[in-house]
């Protein structure tokens, strides 16, 4: 397990690019100092974005089935990362952050859409903090 990349991880860059493309800019890589350590943080706007692998965080979409040896040991392992998950979703709400969780699947088959929602985001936020919507931070 080691040898699975924490950041930088294919459906993160393919996002970055499409925000990139979008003209967004202004954004922290892996931010120390915010739980969770999000993908992507917008810290004007006090908005994050978690990239989800589908195996590892258990994406609702994919519906991916347990390794078929050591199910218990998968099952407790892909919990822990769920709960760990809604936790670090939780701390960041109440601390007043805006979270926003994409996932591998929803990179994976339109960066653009994905990135789209990220922009979408942004300009609520922009709005209800009074920022010109199409200001790039």
């Amino acid at each position: 397990m080691s040898a699975n990349r924490g950041r930088d991880t294919g459906p993160e860059i393919a996002l970055r690019q499409a925000l990139w493309e979008m003209g967004i800019r202004g954004y922290r890589l892996h931010l120390g100092g915010v739980p969770g350590r999000p993908d992507i943080t917008f810290t004007r706007e006090k908005t994050v974005v978690f990239v989800h692998g589908c195996f590892w965080h258990r994406c609702p979409h994919c519906r991916l089935p347990l390794p078929k040896t050591h199910t218990d040991w998968w099952r407790a392992k892909f919990e822990a990362n769920q709960r760990r998950d809604k936790e670090k979703a939780r701390l960041l709400r109440e601390a007043g952050w805006q979270v926003l969780t994409l996932w591998e699947c929803e990179v994976k088959r339109s960066e653009t859409s994905s990135a789209s929602r990220v922009k979408e985001l942004l300009n609520q936020v922009r709005q209800g903090q009074g920022l010109r919507v199409d200001a790039v931070p």
